[in-house]
């Protein structure tokens, strides 16, 4: 049966989970023949009827969650379930490319195209080799549809088993995604020929770095408000409005100029880290000021109530691969205090590419199981209760706490595991055989500190060794 108007997107969504779960040619059948072509839910299908009845019986929810259609669509008759039975038992999803199949367009936008890329050239143990990278990215673009464009993303991860996050917005997309190298490879082809990202975005805005898909415990694609959570609706506060963007050398330059004049106390700019207090702690640029703030959300609120340490300022702003100085720069000139603001295109993962041993030191924290990267040797961070040279985070060891702990070794087999007191008290009424009570998700560490701090910094004190 045709699938027209309302069913298109459910269509769509349905070729797209159909089309992810395939298995590698090279992987089939090594004797010959075309042996299994698809699995799901442990079951093998070799015929297409049979992986399309599967699909359209137990995975209506997902395929409608896909498909983003309205309570109104729903209520005309058109649900996921029903959608996914219009699609005929010898009907083909259409190959890469096809654009009368997968590929699609939203009126007035730019198309979406829902293609994934062939990979009947690659076997499965290459495709699913350990061996690989971590890519960080994100692009700002108009997205008209967000929820097809997340929907093409999953299917897009699950074709090439990349495992990681990725957040999709009306203002745009931000990921980091884990796999082999072949898959990540494969990934970048298909992110760069997306119409969507056309003239935008370009292979200089993957940041890649050694890893794979198991950096990540699983995959996490989803439509939210922000690509990145500053807290603010990007139609108050746009990208559109950031700073002035800096390469790697520049930047390089500007940071040597002002570590030298604020050495002699003449310096009128503040080189700004946009992170979090725990990703500074291992490592930050020389000479900086690094707010001790827990969530990004929180970095408005620490402008305005610091809006006179910027006066007149020269800003300099970094934060790991960029993103949040897009929109936190926005906010730091819509206050109208700052002289200049200028931004490190690429953050430091790019910086870190042209100068691994310049003026940023310690390691790069990064949001995934590996905690942090590092490009040269230094430790700049202690372990929490013996003082020691330490930066290797680990979760704090109470079921109750997801905050980062730095516990070197010796402390560790001690068993000085938790980020605090607090926390370690409780872990180890657990772990005595104390049960049945609830214990409050609240450490000491969260309690005592403020959320929005307020500097009290002269000049003297952002000097080079500081």
């Amino acid at each position: 049966a045709p699938v027209t108007g309302g069913a298109c997107g459910a269509f769509q969504a349905f070729s797209l989970f159909v089309k992810a779960k395939e298995v590698p040619a090279a992987a089939r059948c090594p004797a010959g023949g075309e042996g299994v072509r698809w699995r799901c839910c442990r079951l093998a299908f070799e015929e297409l009827s049979g992986i399309h009845r599967h699909v359209a019986l137990q995975h209506a929810g997902d395929i409608g969650q896909q498909a983003g259609l309205t309570e109104a669509g729903q209520q005309a008759g058109l649900t996921a379930k029903q959608a996914a039975a219009e699609v005929s038992p010898l009907s083909v999803p259409a190959p890469a490319g096809n654009a009368d199949g997968l590929n699609g367009h939203s009126r007035g936008s730019p198309e979406i195209s829902c293609t994934l890329p062939d990979t009947s050239h690659v076997s499965y143990d290459v495709l699913t080799s350990k061996v690989g990278e971590v890519l960080l990215y994100y692009c700002y673009c108009e997205v008209k549809d967000p929820e097809k464009l997340c929907a093409w993303q999953k299917a897009l991860c699950q074709h090439l088993h990349l495992t990681g996050k990725v957040r999709v917005a009306s203002e745009g997309i931000n990921g980091t995604v884990g796999g082999s190298k072949v898959a990540t490879n494969l990934y970048i082809e298909v992110m760069l020929s997306q119409p969507l990202f056309k003239d935008i975005l370009c292979q200089e805005d993957f940041k890649s770095s050694a890893g794979g898909a198991h950096c990540f415990p699983d995959l996490r694609v989803g439509v939210f408000k922000e690509i990145v959570p500053m807290g603010i609706d990007p139609k108050i506060v746009s990208h559109k409005e950031t700073g002035i963007h800096l390469s790697p050398q520049e930047f390089h330059r500007e940071v040597e100029q002002y570590l030298s004049q604020a050495s002699q106390g003449q310096s009128d700019t503040i080189l700004l880290d946009c992170r979090n207090f725990y990703e500074s702690k291992i490592g930050h640029f020389q000479g900086c000021l690094a707010p001790d703030i827990r969530k990004f959300s929180y970095f408005p609120s620490y402008v305005d109530e610091n809006l006179e340490l910027f006066k007149d300022k020269r800003v300099l702003m970094y934060c790991t691969g960029g993103i949040r100085c897009e929109r936190g720069s926005a906010y730091l000139r819509s206050k109208a205090v700052c002289r200049e603001v200028y931004q490190l295109k690429g953050g430091i993962h790019k910086y870190l590419e042209e100068f691994p041993d310049g003026f940023y030191r310690g390691k790069l924290f990064v949001f995934d199981d590996r905690y942090a990267i590092c490009s040269n040797e230094d430790i700049i961070s202690a372990c929490r209760y013996c003082g020691t040279l330490w930066d290797q985070y680990k979760l704090c060891s109470s079921q109750h706490c997801r905050q980062l702990v730095l516990t070197c070794p010796s402390c560790h087999n001690k068993g000085l595991t938790a980020c605090c007191s607090v926390c370690q008290e409780k872990e180890l009424k657990v772990t005595s055989g104390a049960s049945g009570q609830t214990l409050k998700e609240e450490c000491e560490c969260t309690r005592r500190r403020l959320r929005v701090p307020i500097e009290h910094v002269s000049q003297r004190t952002l000097d080079a060794g500081k």
